[in-house]
């Protein structure tokens, strides 16, 4: 599939422009379409992809392959002229499988939560040592700038995505699947026993000589059957974090390998859960000969993937973040990482990630909002999806203000709407926490607009 000449539909998005990104580096003619420009589509455009804005018929080549994800349904005129065409129609799992196999060591990240970060760091540290990785991961690694790259090293580094069922495609050297619980309950019908067996299968498809290292404090991850699992959690695993210190600016600890002190690890990122996601990371790196004193040092330099708890503006006192987080345990794990910013008064702004997921995750949303001074919720972000019955934020609300004491605000609208509405209540020592999947990203620079416009007015 080298040398070939691909369309991608929807070339724009973080996953999708990372393989054409991955492609154009070996030497493939690559094109595209979405319906909006970005900067991910500027650098595309730069390394010779021709990406038309707007999605029609007429854009679709008579001799690529197509590429498209999940998200593009079947009615989009552009699958409609490749069927047309009797063109090859590949989900984007199949490139990336497809570029797994050109001859690299391949560590693959995995598991509902921790992927985009641990295959990042991965990619990160193996970089700044110098060894040249290949990798194509779910989100952009800020140090670097960039969510893919292909290199002449020995390793591929990628982010494997469950949310489709399409991770059996994929057979890592090593891989870490970080934990698992239920979620994408509109694919995993059967929730989480669905996505068991869509792990048991995909390690089953992996070579006799991979290792598979799973979460040791996970229930679900342990109930996997496999010679090849390793583990790694807090005690009595194959890997263990000792000794943890959270400080202020830090955290730090000691790792064991097999009961033997193998390494002292610093990180710059706040929570236990980046705790699971070094070791891990280092874990798998060892696992494939690594020279660990190499990557080490690394990573005490890496601040995080963007959009996980990623500082993004700072204004009048105040601070801003932006977080991926859209499913309760993630929302926890980020909302966790603000502990210890004492004396600050938290706001968490969420906007639901689809609406299947806010019914079928309900009772487990209610519970994710301890920690915080104040919850505003937004409208929900459909994802393509059609509204479902009383399910809307609105109601949301009203259940999490019986369900917990903390003061909670439904604000409906476009995300400049509710920035326009949250500006003027904000004070210094405020910290504004972002959090979702959807157009929640731009929650900082529309409250840098309203910001704008109440000082103009005030002149």
């Amino acid at each position: 599939m080298r040398n070939k000449k691909y369309y991608f539909i929807a070339i724009g998005g973080v996953g999708m422009s990372g393989l054409a990104k991955y492609l154009l580096e070996n030497g493939c003619d690559v094109s595209g379409s979405d319906i909006v420009d970005s900067k991910y589509i500027q650098k595309l455009r730069n390394l010779g992809a021709k990406v038309f804005i707007g999605q029609k018929a007429e854009n679709v080549p008579s001799d690529a392959i197509v590429v498209a994800s999940t998200a593009i349904r079947e009615n989009n005129p552009e699958m409609i002229r490749a069927r047309e065409l009797g063109l090859k129609i590949y989900h984007r799992s199949d490139i990336l499988a497809e570029i797994s196999k050109w001859g690299k060591f391949f560590l693959g990240y995995s598991g509902t939560h921790g992927k985009t970060t641990t295959s990042g760091l991965s990619s990160y540290v193996l970089e700044k040592a110098g060894l040249k990785p290949s990798f194509v991961v779910g989100g952009i690694i800020p140090e670097l700038g960039i969510n893919a790259h292909s290199q002449d090293g020995k390793f591929f580094c990628a982010e494997l995505d469950e949310s489709d069922g399409t991770i059996v495609k994929y057979c890592p050297n090593v891989c870490v699947i970080n934990n698992l619980e239920a979620d994408h309950l509109d694919f995993y019908k059967d929730g989480l026993k669905s996505i068991l067996e869509t792990f048991e299968k995909f390690i089953s498809n992996m070579p006799e000589n991979s290792v598979v290292l799973v979460n040791k404090d996970c229930p679900a991850t342990m109930s996997l059957h496999s010679h090849k699992t390793l583990t790694f959690g807090m005690e009595n695993a194959d890997y263990t974090s000792k000794n943890i210190e959270f400080k202020p600016d830090c955290t730090t600890f000691d790792i064991y390998y097999k009961g033997e002190f193998l390494t002292d690890l610093k990180i710059i990122l706040r929570g236990k859960h980046n705790v699971y996601n070094a070791l891990s990371v280092l874990a798998s790196l060892h696992q494939a000969g690594v020279d660990i004193d190499a990557v080490k040092p690394h990573f005490s330099t890496f601040s995080g993937m963007g959009r996980r708890f990623q500082k993004i503006a700072e204004f009048d006192g105040v601070i801003v973040y932006d977080d991926y987080a859209h499913h309760p345990t993630e929302i926890k794990a980020t909302l966790s990482s603000a502990e210890g910013m004492f004396q600050k008064h938290i706001i968490a702004v969420f906007q639901p990630h689809r609406f299947t997921r806010l019914k079928n995750l309900w009772d487990e949303f209610l519970d994710a909002f301890s920690g915080v001074d104040k919850v505003v919720v937004t409208d929900v972000y459909a994802a393509s999806e059609d509204e479902i019955e009383g399910i809307n934020s609105e109601n949301f609300v009203k259940a999490l203000s019986q369900h917990i004491d903390i003061p909670c605000e439904y604000i409906k609208g476009s995300i400049a709407d509710v920035a326009k509405q949250l500006y003027p209540e904000l004070k210094k020592d405020d910290v504004v926490i972002g959090l979702g999947a959807g157009t929640i990203t731009n929650l900082s620079k529309e409250l840098l607009n309203a910001r704008k416009e109440a000082v103009s007015v005030g002149n």
